[in-house]
């Protein structure tokens, strides 16, 4: 009998979610259509089964039978109600895995164990992100899965190497399959980050030689991707280490090797993210350096033509005067001294300016 912790199986629903629907364009999310298939870990090995929607399922658990049950899509709610009613799957576990966004989450029971997550993937834009949630609930001998919007055939290549091992004992072991596809979904976000990192370092060379607002705007967008990624994995670095105190009895010896081994995983992209977002500060911060040191080339330009030009102001200023008794303007080169003298001020005053480095540009680049 189920008996969870208060609370412990509730609804945590999103405000918003982590990023934008993958199908956006082809209709509102959580609506795709539900297709479910059934992979039966039979005597001989693996097999894969296809379900109609008015097909009865309960034929298939029995209890030396091991059962992974796929669904993909949300749009039919009622047949997905009345699936997991066949599987004897607790009321208490639909609001986690139909009600989308979810926080992602690890709760475990007695006989039961939840999972959810959002598997994160880059739109036709690089800088934007979508999202699509996944819920995982492993029971003994049932393994359910629950995919918003997969992009084609459910986990493939888990599936690919289950089928192809035909009456491997070790392929029935459901735990070690839900270790497998949350280690799956982790391990995507890696190139994710990556990615995020060359791109990164791009802008933080163009923001050194160019810097251009649209530069701090794609950086603000990257910060955010960073964000989400690292909001998606906060929860797990607490639930996953309470779950391996708990010892949960429907995870063997390998499942919970493989739980530390997550567990670590979890801490190494957390930590990824953190060096992200430092990486996001530095580029912002060399932004304000660069447009500083620029705003100073300006204003030491803005000098250098007031230091020339004073002085020559000054001596046009003295002979611009309307007095009567001006020795100079009774001389006949009188102007052409004038000039020459101006002119030697202005070159003695760019070479001393020289001197002293001002006419250096210190936004050039190296």
């Amino acid at each position: 009998m189920l008996r969870p912790t208060p609370g412990a199986l509730s609804s945590q629903r999103l405000e918003e979610r982590p990023a934008r629907f993958p199908r956006q364009r082809h209709g509102p999310p959580g609506l795709l259509p539900t297709r479910v298939d059934l992979v039966v870990f039979e005597a001989a090995g693996p097999r894969q089964l296809s379900i109609d929607p008015g097909e009865s399922i309960a034929r298939f658990q029995r209890p030396d039978l091991p059962l992974w049950v796929r669904i993909r899509g949300l749009a039919d709610l009622r047949r997905i109600g009345l699936l997991l009613q066949q599987l004897q799957v607790p009321a208490a576990f639909l609001p986690p895995l139909l009600e989308v966004p979810q926080r992602p989450r690890v709760d475990c029971c007695q006989n039961a164990l939840l999972v959810v997550l959002h598997r994160l993937g880059f739109a036709e834009d690089p800088s934007e992100l979508v999202s699509d949630q996944v819920g995982l609930l492993l029971m003994p001998n049932l393994l359910v899965t629950v995919e918003e919007a997969p992009a084609g055939s459910s986990f493939p290549a888990l599936t690919e190497w289950l089928l192809s091992r035909s009456g491997a004992v070790e392929d029935r072991d459901l735990d070690d399959i839900l270790h497998f596809l949350i280690d799956d979904l982790l391990d995507d976000l890696f190139p994710m980050l990556e990615q995020t990192a060359n791109r990164l370092d791009d802008l933080e060379e163009a923001t050194l030689r160019q810097p251009r607002p649209r530069l701090l705007s794609r950086t603000f967008q990257y910060r955010s991707n960073v964000r989400t990624v690292r909001g998606q994995i906060w929860p797990l670095r607490h639930q996953i280490r309470l779950l391996l105190r708990q010892r949960q009895p429907l995870l063997g010896p390998e499942a919970l090797v493989g739980f530390q081994d997550m567990a670590d995983l979890v801490e190494l992209l957390f930590e990824n993210c953190e060096l992200l977002r430092s990486q996001c500060d530095a580029i912002t911060q060399a932004y304000a350096a660069s447009v500083g040191n620029r705003m100073n080339q300006v204003m030491k330009t803005l000098t250098i033509l007031t230091s020339i030009f004073a002085p020559l102001t000054f001596i046009a200023g003295i002979y611009g005067m309307n007095f009567e008794h001006m020795p100079e303007l009774s001389w006949r080169l009188g102007y052409a001294y004038v000039l020459i003298l101006m002119l030697v001020v202005a070159l003695l005053q760019s070479y001393w300016l020289w001197r002293r480095g001002w006419f250096q540009d210190w936004t050039a680049q190296r």
